[in-house]
């Protein structure tokens, strides 16, 4: 009921009718599993550097499917931010403006499922970016997969600390880490996260 109310609430505030469609129930069978790279962890300072994602269906993760995009900074990359994306300004030398690149994503998501690790700091720097254009934050239902591996962890130590690092949940699934941090070879590593999670009852 109250998640009925917050979405008609954000739905009245929608700018332009002609992404009406994001609040439309999905009846498909795919997520997006979606991943940023940021120039921080403020979601009210920092800016978004780019976009990885990709889709599943099933057990399948649709890398013909995949989409990946660099958006030109409002603000100066530090050398610290630099060392954990490894994106330097020479780099978004073709970016994307953030409008046009966040365009592009939701025509990418359309109104299916996202899934992501700490969803919650990505939404909220994709939602930055939607605000003032459309209004609105996105509506599309959310699946945390920290939230997933822990509920299958504490069933077996009910009274542990359960360890919810990247790294450390790739491990415990025995998923190997890909080369190279950017937000799509993130986004995939997630998405083998999700699918793995789907067939344990504990891990």
């Amino acid at each position: 009921m109250f998640e009925s109310l917050l979405l008609g609430w954000n739905r009245r505030k929608l700018k332009d009718e002609n992404y009406g469609w994001l609040f439309n129930p999905y009846q498909g069978d795919e997520v997006v599993i979606f991943d940023t790279e940021t120039t921080g962890l403020n979601t009210k300072t920092d800016v978004v550097l780019s976009i990885g994602a990709v889709k599943v269906r099933g057990d399948k993760i649709l890398t013909s499917q995949s989409f990946e995009v660099f958006l030109k900074p409002s603000k100066e990359i530090s050398a610290q931010s630099i060392k954990i994306h490894h994106i330097r300004p020479c780099d978004l030398e073709q970016a994307l403006e953030p409008l046009e690149g966040v365009r592009k994503f939701l025509e990418f998501i359309g109104n299916r499922p996202l899934v992501g690790y700490y969803l919650e700091f990505d939404m909220a720097m994709i939602n930055r970016l939607i605000k003032p254009w459309l209004g609105i934050t996105l509506p599309n239902k959310q699946i945390e997969i920290s939230g997933i591996y822990f509920d299958k962890k504490i069933a077996l130590i009910p009274q542990g600390n359960i360890d919810l690092r990247f790294d450390t949940i790739l491990r415990e699934l025995n998923i190997p880490r890909m080369g190279q941090h950017n937000a799509l070879n993130d986004a995939i590593m997630s998405a083998m996260i999700y699918i793995k999670l789907q067939h344990v009852h504990r891990i």
